[in-house]
């Protein structure tokens, strides 16, 4: 049954005449792919969403607003510059939604927090009623939370808050990092097995190292977990012709990027480039397309 969220979408969506966009990689218009980003209302997942749009794939924007206090996220993290992507993490996924939509796209929106166990689920069936089958699963969202083994109270070398690891950290970063994406991932293939679909995609996006993530190290954490499940994803359904690939982006400037960050960038010999959110999208954009087709299990990192 149709929630009163979702109707008021489809009236939405039913407003508007959708054209085609010029493709940047090869995607086959009929029929109509269907993709969900989740953390889509800003940053990485909103250009995603937007790239995605513009090769002609209908997307849900899944989201949730934030806020800095009662979600854990210190505020240095929000801080944000509102053009192009550099939205404000509280606003509306709508919004994004909207701009696709009167580019000529599909979008529609819908928000949730994946640390409901019921998200995923939910997620899905708006998703399906909204805009079709689901064959593109893109896991964005992050419960950022920036805590430490060695807490001291005072900022790290970027002026950004720290907290101590405690159950409420790795609770919250495990839950939207690790557990959703895996429910997600495995939401898509059940419903791609019943139908019996033979194509699909996931991506997922992850950070840290081959030492953790020092200084934020249930994140890094979280990401590792995710990495392993879209790595198991990518074995077993080969025989539903889903591919699983992880994007592992370099620093990128969602409106937070200091000039402090950006001599760290040009100092280290890991971290070569600072990107935009675009950059990342297009290559999750390759990922998804029928050009990736024999590209799967990979964790392909960014510098």
């Amino acid at each position: 049954m149709s929630t009163p969220a979702v109707r008021q979408q489809r009236r939405k969506i039913g407003l508007v005449t959708v054209r085609k966009h010029a493709t940047a990689f090869r995607m086959d218009s009929s029929p109509r792919h269907v993709a969900i980003v989740t953390g889509a209302n800003h940053g990485i997942g909103a250009a995603i969403a937007e790239t995605l749009a513009r090769n002609d794939i209908a997307v849900l924007c899944a989201y949730l607003r934030a806020e800095d206090e009662e979600d854990g996220k210190p505020a240095g993290r929000h801080a944000h510059r509102k053009d192009g992507f550099h939205r404000d993490p509280s606003s509306s996924g709508e919004e994004v939604a909207l701009e696709i939509r009167d580019r000529g796209g599909r979008a529609a929106a819908f928000e949730a927090d994946l640390r409901d166990p019921t998200a995923p689920a939910r997620i899905f069936d708006a998703a399906e009623e909204l805009l079709g089958p689901v064959d593109i699963l893109i896991n964005n969202a992050s419960g950022w939370v920036q805590d430490t083994f060695r807490f001291d109270g005072e900022p790290d070398q970027f002026g950004r808050t720290t907290v101590p690891v405690d159950h409420e950290t790795i609770s919250q970063q495990f839950a939207v990092d690790a557990h959703a994406p895996a429910l997600l991932i495995a939401e898509l293939a059940r419903r791609h097995r019943a139908r019996e679909a033979d194509w699909g995609r996931i991506v997922g996006l992850t950070s840290g190292g081959d030492l953790g993530f020092p200084g934020e190290v249930s994140y890094g954490a979280a990401k590792a977990a995710q990495t392993h499940y879209t790595m198991s994803a990518a074995v077993e359904l080969v025989p539903d012709g889903i591919t699983a690939n992880v994007v592992h982006p370099p620093v990128t400037d969602t409106g937070w990027v200091t000039d402090e960050v950006r001599d760290y960038v040009r100092a280290s010999s890991s971290h070569f480039h600072i990107a935009n959110p675009a950059e990342v999208a297009a290559t999750v954009a390759f990922l998804v397309s029928y050009d990736a087709d024999l590209i799967t299990g990979n964790v392909i990192t960014m510098r």
